[in-house]
């Protein structure tokens, strides 16, 4: 039953991550938490994470071809976003093991960030009751950003994502939304393209530290991973065509509703330091 269970969380997380490019980890994770208990009751986050890292790899891939068909990937920007993401995630999961992010630190950092995410959900809100969509799209502006604004979004990916443990995509499509004036679409193709990598890296990463500083063998993340896989595949290649084919407007609520949810998560702990 709970295999059951689990295949349909991993096609939610899949068709959720390809329609707005993100990984689907916000979603398996705390599904993973209500559904899989370990010995005794006991909840682990680290296994939950390093399962779901697997997972990421296989959501995006599928979509990531959907928007190739689309021609929504915005080359000049993917390619300078990926390397400087991949590097700053490296630099963020190092300094999340700093003293100065212990002990509520990193609650106050994503607190913060929390808000700007808030802010960006309104922002989606406002745009959606305010802007009707337009018979051809989004307006494109998306070319036109310095190549150093480009670089400035892949690290503020790269280490927010690393140092919060939060999807790449959930940071980077409103940060390009903000900064580089990328359509909503275009946004979500390149944050998708960007994860292929990032998952890669994230998953490495974490797995390694799941085995050598927990009790846990590769075996453990790998097998609740593969039950998820088959039905985030789906999911994931379904999601990135709906990315194209579904109005602006519901593409829109469904990301401001999401920033919105992440917010309310990232802020909640750090009022709790402060309260």
């Amino acid at each position: 039953m709970i295999s059951v269970l689990l295949a349909i969380v991993g096609l939610v997380a899949g068709l959720m991550g390809g329609l707005l490019g993100i990984g689907g980890s916000i979603i398996m994770i705390p599904c993973m938490r209500e559904l899989v208990p370990l010995g005794g009751g006991r909840l682990d986050q680290h296994l939950y994470q390093a399962a779901a890292m697997i997972v990421n790899f296989f959501v995006v891939t599928p979509s990531v071809y959907q928007h190739l068909r689309a021609r929504a990937v915005v080359w000049p920007v993917v390619r300078l976003l990926t390397p400087t993401a991949s590097v700053a995630v490296i630099a963020g999961v190092m300094l999340s093991e700093m003293p100065v992010f212990r002990d509520g630190g990193e609650a106050y950092l994503a607190g913060i960030f929390g808000l700007f995410l808030f802010f960006e959900a309104g922002v989606n809100f406002h745009k959606l009751l305010t802007h009707p969509d337009h018979p051809h799209g989004e307006s494109h502006e998306r070319d036109r950003s310095p190549w150093y604004a480009t670089a400035l979004v892949g690290v503020a990916v790269g280490v927010v994502g690393g140092l919060l443990g939060v999807g790449g995509g959930i940071v980077s499509v409103p940060l390009q939304q903000r900064f580089l004036r990328m359509p909503l679409r275009n946004a979500i193709a390149n944050s998708a393209a960007t994860i292929v990598v990032l998952s890669l890296i994230g998953a490495s990463m974490k797995n390694y530290q799941l085995v050598t500083g927990h009790a846990y063998s590769l075996r453990d993340p790998v097998l609740l991973a593969a039950v998820l896989v088959p039905t985030a595949m789906i999911g994931g290649l379904l999601g990135g065509r709906l990315t194209h084919t579904l109005p602006l407007r519901a593409i829109r609520g469904a990301f401001g509703l999401l920033m919105l949810v992440v917010a309310i998560r990232m802020i909640a702990p750090a009022a709790g330091h402060l309260f």
